[in-house]
């Protein structure tokens, strides 16, 4: 009767270089290859999204899931132009949460300097990852940069994933789709066209200078071409308004 044959040495089919925390199914170079190597939970990005998809809901047109959706697409967009600078995984939840804590909506129990933090850490992130993403997150604000520019470039130096986040938010902040959220905010806030119009010259043709990816300064250059455009489209209709209504002065008052 012959030897049975000896088992199989199974640890021949799993490449040496995978941490043996990460399943052998788990394709490499993968999302959550990437989350288990960071020490991440593998769901922690679908635990995100659905938290996020919810958390926005209340929210008004212009900073709804769909802008979120627009932003992470574009953050996915700029940081192809140089992956090695910028964690994918980082990239996405910074991407995904930039608005949770926006102070424009925050309720009153809620404190915008952890929350992000804290909903990290309660979906099994790390301590270091979770305060990483929060200081992204706290960081993308134009106005808040217009303010403070150092402390954007202190959060770059340590986190660079910023540049591709923030704009990312500014590009979706002008051009076309830009044009209909600014509308959507101001009739959301009660305000009239015209003074939402003025929103063009306070920010929005000045966004273009704060880039910080030059695919985004080339983007940001197109999109505020369009603004622009817009504008004295708008304006040469009022004017056009404005000279039918000379003639009715005596009747209007």
């Amino acid at each position: 009767m012959s030897a049975p044959a000896p088992p199989k040495d199974v640890s021949a089919d799993v490449p040496a270089d995978v941490p043996a925390d990460v399943p052998a199914d788990v394709p490499a170079d993968s999302l959550q290859d990437d989350l288990i190597r960071q020490g991440l939970p593998s769901d922690l990005i679908l635990q995100v999204t659905a938290y996020v998809k919810s958390y926005m809901a209340p929210y008004d047109g212009s900073h709804d899931f769909a802008h979120i959706l627009r932003v992470l697409g574009l953050a996915h967009t700029l940081r192809s132009q140089d992956p090695a600078r910028y964690d994918r995984v980082t990239t996405i939840l910074g991407a995904l949460l930039h608005d949770v804590g926006d102070k424009k909506y925050l309720l009153p129990h809620q404190d915008s300097a952890t929350l992000v933090r804290d909903v990290l850490v309660s979906f099994g992130a790390t301590d270091a990852f979770a305060e990483k993403v929060q200081a992204i997150v706290s960081a993308v604000s134009y106005s808040s940069e217009v303010k403070d520019p150092q402390v954007v470039r202190d959060v770059i130096a340590r986190f660079p994933e910023l540049e591709v986040v923030q704009d990312a938010d500014r590009l979706d902040a002008i051009g076309v789709v830009g044009i209909g959220r600014t509308f959507t905010f101001g009739g959301a806030k009660g305000r009239g066209m015209d003074s939402t119009l003025d929103h063009f010259d306070e920010k929005l043709v000045k966004v273009a200078g704060s880039m910080k990816t030059e695919l985004g300064r080339q983007m940001a250059r197109v999109r505020t071409e369009r603004l622009v455009g817009f504008k004295a489209m708008w304006e040469e209709e009022a004017r056009e308004a404005d000279g039918g209504l000379e003639c009715m002065k005596e009747v209007l008052g």
